[in-house]
């Protein structure tokens, strides 16, 4: 068998496994929700999220443009959902880029990013037919650094776990270009500083959500998305 490895934008191309990344913050704020919550409820729009929080009596984390939704219980913050305690075992997530990018697709989705870069790898490859494609959210439809380099960071721990195994593959050139850029811990953080992303978060506050973003490998949870949710996998 030949594993084919793959970075793309907004949308999958493959139908086997696909791997969500939006390193600033969703990924992140889905990945540490699962400590705290059985499920994680992704929904496209405020009003969809307000709706099914109603029903469900769960707790809402809205977000756009980077700030809280005014009506929301909290933000997309992932500093805020790794200290939460609540009686509440559903979460509704509306964000600007991440949920956004769960529409339509037909492939196994993972959930990625640097915090469980080596976990998400592992479970990619387990699940994997022979296709796995990391898919960078961006930010409203344009390249992201962060997300990129996110992206490189879990390919470099997929054909490493595929090294070991002595399982053969092939990559796309974004690939490639992802895990050298990756490599360089203070390159890495300096470019992600000068990203409009970092920007705006810091602008609003926001220097804890980064700096738990930012983290390499600090969980093994993985979250998967079916039937409309997210679940630990």
């Amino acid at each position: 068998m030949i594993m084919k490895i793959s970075i793309s934008f907004e949308k999958t191309i493959t139908s086997d496994v696909s791997i969500i990344v939006d390193a600033l913050r969703a990924s992140t704020t889905m990945t540490l929700a699962l400590d705290n919550f059985e499920e994680v409820i992704p929904c496209f729009t405020p009003e969809e999220a307000f709706e099914i929080a109603k029903k469900t009596d769960g707790i809402l984390a809205g977000e756009r443009k980077g700030a809280k939704i005014e009506e929301s219980d909290i933000g997309n913050s992932p500093s805020v959902i790794k200290k939460m305690e609540s009686n509440s075992k559903t979460l509704i997530l509306t964000t600007s880029n991440g949920t956004r990018i769960l529409k339509g697709m037909n492939s196994k989705i993972l959930i990625g990013s640097f915090i469980n870069a080596k976990a998400v790898a592992k479970k990619a490859i387990e699940l994997a037919n022979n296709e796995i494609d990391i898919v960078m959210a961006g930010v409203k439809g344009e390249f992201s650094v962060e997300d990129f380099l996110a992206s490189g960071e879990i390919a470099y721990w997929i054909l490493k776990e595929l090294d070991s195994k002595k399982i053969e593959y092939t990559t796309n050139d974004m690939v490639i270009a992802g895990i050298l850029a990756s490599r360089d811990e203070e390159k890495v953080y300096e470019s992600i500083c000068k990203s409009r992303t970092y920007k705006r978060l810091s602008q609003l506050g926001c220097s804890e959500d980064i700096e738990i973003c930012l983290m390499k490998n600090i969980t093994d949870k993985v979250a998967t998305y079916k039937n409309g949710k997210l679940q630990q996998i």
